[in-house]
């Protein structure tokens, strides 16, 4: 059973690759980047137990991504009765989140991509 395109979306997202688009016209695409023809291959040619493990980290990496807003519910919380809340729990989920998004670029055996490079930028050269 093949991957679902929202699958190969949520992979190249969770990889930290930019959208890829609705078509294979103009510069911004993949076959201008050697990552993302190498991510594609990858996604289009996974064995069966390959797919499966990719799932469970989609599964898990999606839980996680609900995770970090919805930690901002306890923001103006910090001390009440005996629960201190953490206050750097939403850079602490945050880091975990990051920390599965670059064990699925591991897995997929790719660099992680400009959204998840240290610092978050992406670097253009002239």
């Amino acid at each position: 059973m093949s991957l679902t395109d929202a699958e190969k979306t949520d992979a190249r997202r969770f990889c930290g690759y930019p959208a890829y688009g609705a078509g294979s016209a103009g510069f911004q695409n993949w076959r201008f980047y050697q990552a993302y023809g190498l991510m594609e291959f990858r996604l289009n040619n996974l064995a069966p137990a390959e797919e499966a493990v990719l799932r469970r980290y989609l599964t898990t990496l999606l839980s996680l991504e609900f995770a970090v807003p919805r930690s901002g519910e306890n923001l103006d919380t910090d001390q009440a009765a005996v629960w201190t809340h953490n206050r750097s729990e939403t850079e602490d989920r945050a880091a975990l989140f990051d920390d599965w998004r670059r064990r699925l670029c591991g897995f997929l055996g790719m660099p992680p991509g400009p959204a998840l490079a240290s610092g978050g930028s992406i670097a253009l050269v002239v």
